[in-house]
Order: C-alpha cells, then structure tokens, then sequence
C-alpha cells in the first residue's frame, strides 16, 4: 500500500535490496531504508546469537556523529523519520534502529584510519615496520600511539575478507586525486572524532568510513565512530604493551579466539555473559561518547 506524507512515498512492505552482515537495506523508491540489527558478525562470520538493543545503539550513535562531523563532509541522512514513510515486518522500533537515506553510488572502499598500533596492523608491524606503505619507528609495542594518524584503505570484499592495499596502490585502482580526496577527509574525521572522544574518556584506536556519491558531491555513508566499526579503549586504563580494554566488539572475539572454532561459517552460538558483556560495552561506549544513556536518549526522541 502506497501514499503519499510530506513530499515522500509511503511504502509498507519496501522490498529488501541488501542484507548486510548487520545492515539490512530497503527500497523506498526516491530514498532508501538502512535498518540496524541487532546481529553481530566477527572475523567476517555472521554469528547466530544476536545482541539486543545492538541496532538502536548503532544507529542513534552514527546519527550523533554524522551531526557532529557535518561541518567536515557531508552525509546521506534525509532526517525523515523512518516510521512516517515505512513499516517493516516484525519490526516495532523503526525510529530507533532504521535511518532514511539518500541514494549515493558506493564507493567500494573501506577508509580505515589507525592511530594506535593494535590489532592486524600490530601482527603486520611485527613482521614488518612498514605498515600497508607507511614507513612506522622501529621498536613501538602493542598498543603504541603513531607518531600521526595512518590511512590503510582496503578493497570492499562481497564474501570473504576486505583486502588491505597502500595508499598507492589505491591511487592505481582509482586514481590518485580521488585517493588523495578519500585519505585527507578520513583522517579529518578521525582527527575530529578523536579529539571529540577523549574528552569522555575514550580512545578510538582505529575506526573505518564509507563514502558515496550523492549528487555528485563526495559523502559519509553507512556508519560512523560505532562499537562495530571502531575500536574504543578505556583512556583511564589504557597502558601501551598490552590490549588495553575496550568498549566494541573485541571482547566478543577474545571469547570466539578462546573456543577453538576455525572462523568459518557457522559461527558458534554465543553465551548470555558474552551477551550481556557485549551489550554492556556498547551501552557504556553510547553513554561516554554522548552523555546520555540509550534509554534517555530514545526518550528524548519520542518526546
């Protein structure tokens, strides 16, 4: 059933164009669905336990920095509310989980930003101390901060892993002004939102964007700054030389590392602790980087 409310199409049963490991994308004719799950997806598994409340904390945290970051690039989100122009199956809490975007051409590539050394960029280090093409100090450890922020993008996979490539051979599959466009807004952001989230007390680690044309204008797609996309550590507990703790979804794959299983398809069912811990963390993360709790937040919405 289709009619018309503000100058938009109401669709109540969009057809479903993607299924994302944890995004789920919906046509709504002129503009398009994107609704947060609440899934959890590790080493690139879509794991079969879900994480309640996951999605709304995904979506209200990226609108919370897509409104801060504005002012550096701009972004996809329409600002209509998604309950006045869809309904989705099964689904009661649209406003919270769901945005309305504008259409934008992907580009397909991962804009991943590094300001600490953790994680795969710390396994290559060791092997090697230049970094996907940055030439890093010898002798940093685990958890060091770089010398400056590093821009290691990678080539968006459908299956399987995205494949990290040096800033030139970016520049070879896309051409270099646009790889040059592409690291110099990333790292902005991250400058940006770093500055932003130590004043909570958090340190984002290392983070990744998308990026789309919209009307031939470069703009911030998907997520931005969320538990899922970045790594968030505790700034009072934070020490190089060791996996300071965070607030995303590491402690999910700790647990998944300490099981034995061989990361592929399925993934194991996750335990109500591991639950309740991950959700946790993110709701700590949201608190933190916003000043408000979830709840409060979703309250202030509806009122």
């Amino acid at each position: 059933m289709v009619g018309s409310l503000g100058g938009a199409t109401r669709v109540e049963a969009p057809r479903l164009l993607r299924a994302g490991k944890v995004r789920d994308v919906y046509d709504l004719g002129e503009y398009l669905l994107m609704v947060a799950s609440d899934r959890i997806s590790a080493f690139d598994v879509i794991l079969p336990t879900q994480v309640p409340g996951k999605g709304a904390i995904l979506t209200q945290l990226s609108n919370h920095w897509f409104a801060r970051l504005a002012g550096i690039v701009p972004n996809h989100l329409t600002g209509i509310a998604p309950s006045t122009v869809a309904e989705v199956a099964g689904l009661n809490d649209l406003d919270a989980r769901a945005v309305v975007v504008r259409r934008a051409e992907r580009i397909d590539i991962e804009c991943v930003v590094r300001g600490y050394l953790a994680g795969s960029a710390w396994g290559a280090y060791r092997r090697d101390p230049v970094l996907f093409g940055h030439e890093l100090p010898k002798g940093l450890s685990q958890a060091s901060q770089l010398p400056e922020p590093i821009f290691t993008p990678a080539i968006k996979a459908d299956t399987g892993h995205d494949i990290t490539v040096t800033v030139a051979e970016l520049a070879d599959r896309i051409g270099s002004e646009l790889s040059e466009r592409l690291e110099h807004v990333s790292v902005e952001l991250y400058d940006a939102a770093r500055a932003t989230a130590e004043r909570s007390g958090i340190i984002i680690a290392d983070t990744k964007f998308e990026f789309g044309w919209v009307d031939g204008e470069l703009t911030l797609i998907d997520e931005a700054l969320t538990p899922d996309s970045s790594r968030f550590w505790d700034a009072a507990r934070y020490a190089p030389e060791t996996d300071p703790p965070s607030f995303d979804k590491q402690f999910v794959r700790d647990w998944l590392e300490g099981t034995g299983w061989d990361k592929r398809p399925p993934g194991p069912e996750l335990p109500s602790k591991v639950i309740d811990g991950t959700l946790s963390r993110y709701r700590e993360a949201f608190l933190r980087l916003t000043g408000t709790t979830i709840d409060e937040w979703l309250a202030g919405r509806a009122g």
